[in-house]
């Protein structure tokens, strides 16, 4: 798509002869049926056998459902799809997801098995528009996530565990003391019994919740021990069962209270200082590093400043964060006076040890620019800073894009380009040039006459034909140039000098070197 033509003769067109068939005539090829995707199922292994862990629907309609042999399974359906189950990351999903419910729709909120959560609605469903919104705005953010959710909404964690797995449609809502009602069409199963139990009761032909109420305790004790009525006790509401909440990881804070008000940038600056000193030891404790840091002032007519300041990468040094609160302790206004402040680290990352082996033989290494970077953002900006990394596309306005500062971004042309690319080509007058290659001896760009002393190329590049047809044989050529200053531009001709279906042969200064 790109060449580089000899000063005395142009590249030809590599689509030049070819019959072009617009986009919108080109024919609709058939759609072809695609073949209906296997029964897929998830296998885990217990003991020495494998058993079904997850089944899709499709799996679920041939009757293969979970805690069914593999083997069987394999037997039923022989096109089966078997993957093995990953219940870690099962395990690390639900730990993400309830402290995602404890921060955003109730402060009790616990893993309940291996596939669902508890949530304690008491006290906050007017938060969210009553408990039958809440329900509706659970299921509509795990659909985001591709996800489908059964919720229950009872008295007891039992109840809502039962019915939430063995209840019939997506959302079940049963009133204060209809526990034993709800449940009793329910298998022995919604209980969450022990294998033994559920196998003893199966012997003596007990199959459904209901087919306990009206049995004696003691020889139902005997028969199925007392965990079994214990849960069935817990499921009912005549013995409590409590939720145990997942505590999302708090903050580190640091908190002074002044003896009398400050107002000076030093004084400021000297409990700065002490804050920093409280944070990095709670930092260190957790073996982590600050990436954004959030000073709160109380002035003393009740008013509130706030002054954040963040790094690229996590940090726990106190120097380095003091000097990022040096660059902008001219934003605090003080007024009559601080009486509190408070340092917040909102976001921390896990930091391990700098290795210090090359140091201590005397080796320099790399230099770390980090520090750098995050003193020029303090003063010009976080967005002032980044680095210019390449996409696939031979158009040099589409070719870039921007990166993290630290960032190396790979894939850079091997073809010379400006240090500066203007945002848009900006059109040049007056341009005296001989076609079909050479480049311009003369241009006129900004009210300014230029007169060309050395110029090399052309760098043909077509356009993207693929995006639109407008492109399609459309071609620049682009050039290097100095003139009589010692200033070096990057300009382009459209067309190839020859047809004029390639461009109008307008020229354009694209970008700027050194």
């Amino acid at each position: 798509m790109r060449e580089l033509g000899r000063r005395s003769e142009a590249a030809e067109h590599p689509f030049r002869g070819r019959q072009h068939t617009p986009l919108a005539a080109a024919p609709t090829p058939s759609r072809r049926e695609e073949p209906a995707a296997a029964p897929l199922i998830l296998a885990s292994q217990v003991g020495n056998r494998q058993l079904i862990a997850a089944s899709c629907p499709a799996a679920r309609a041939l009757g293969l459902a979970p805690g069914m042999p593999v083997t069987q399974a394999r037997a039923l359906v022989p096109d089966l799809d078997i993957r093995p189950a990953d219940s870690e990351a099962d395990q690390q999903f639900l730990e993400q997801f309830v402290l995602h419910a404890s921060r955003h729709w109730t402060p009790t909120a616990a893993v309940s098995g291996p596939d669902g959560l508890w949530l304690e609605l008491t006290g906050v469903t007017h938060l969210h528009g009553g408990e039958k919104r809440f329900c509706e705005r659970v299921i509509s953010f795990c659909r985001r996530l591709r996800l489908t959710a059964r919720i229950a909404v009872a008295a007891t964690p039992g109840a809502a565990h039962a019915l939430a797995r063995f209840g019939e449609g997506p959302v079940t809502r049963i009133e204060v003391g209809d526990e034993a009602q709800a449940l009793a069409a329910l298998p022995l199963a919604s209980l969450r019994l022990a294998p033994e139990a559920l196998a003893a009761a199966t012997r003596f032909g007990l199959e459904r919740v209901g087919d306990l109420l009206p049995l004696p305790r003691g020889p139902l004790a005997r028969r199925l021990g007392l965990a079994s009525i214990r849960r069935l006790d817990e499921a009912l509401g005549r013995l409590a069962e409590p939720i145990v909440p997942v505590v999302p990881e708090e903050a580190p804070v640091a908190t002074l209270r002044l003896l009398e008000p400050i107002a000076t940038a030093d004084a400021i600056e000297q409990v700065i200082a002490d804050l920093l000193g409280m944070i990095v030891a709670q930092l260190r404790d957790r073996g982590a590093g600050a990436r954004s840091l959030v000073l709160l002032l109380d002035r003393i007519d009740g008013s509130e400043q706030r002054l954040g300041v963040g790094t690229v990468r996590a940090t726990r040094d106190p120097v380095h964060l003091a000097h990022l609160f040096h660059l902008r302790i001219e934003r605090i206004d003080p007024g009559g006076g601080i009486e509190t402040m408070r340092l917040v680290a909102t976001r921390i990352e896990p930091l391990d040890a700098t290795p210090v082996g090359g140091i201590l033989a005397g080796d320099a290494g790399t230099a770390d620019l980090a520090t750098l970077v995050d003193q020029l953002a303090g003063r010009a900006g976080a967005e002032a800073l980044f680095t210019i990394g390449s996409i696939e596309s031979d158009v040099p306005e589409r070719a870039t894009v921007r990166s993290h500062p630290l960032d190396t971004p790979p894939g850079w042309p091997a073809w010379k380009r400006p240090v500066k690319l203007l945002r848009r080509p900006e059109p040049l007058t007056n341009v005296i040039a001989l076609l079909p290659d050479h480049p311009p001896r003369r241009f006129t760009w900004r009210g300014s006459v230029h007169a060309v002393v050395a110029g090399d190329g052309p760098e043909r590049i077509h356009g993207e034909w693929w995006r639109r047809d407008g492109e399609v044989w459309a071609v620049r050529d682009y050039f290097r140039v100095e003139d009589e200053s010692g200033a070096r531009f990057w300009l382009f001709r459209r067309g190839d000098g020859v047809d004029d279906t390639t461009g109008d042969l307008s020229w354009y200064l694209h970008g700027l070197f050194g």
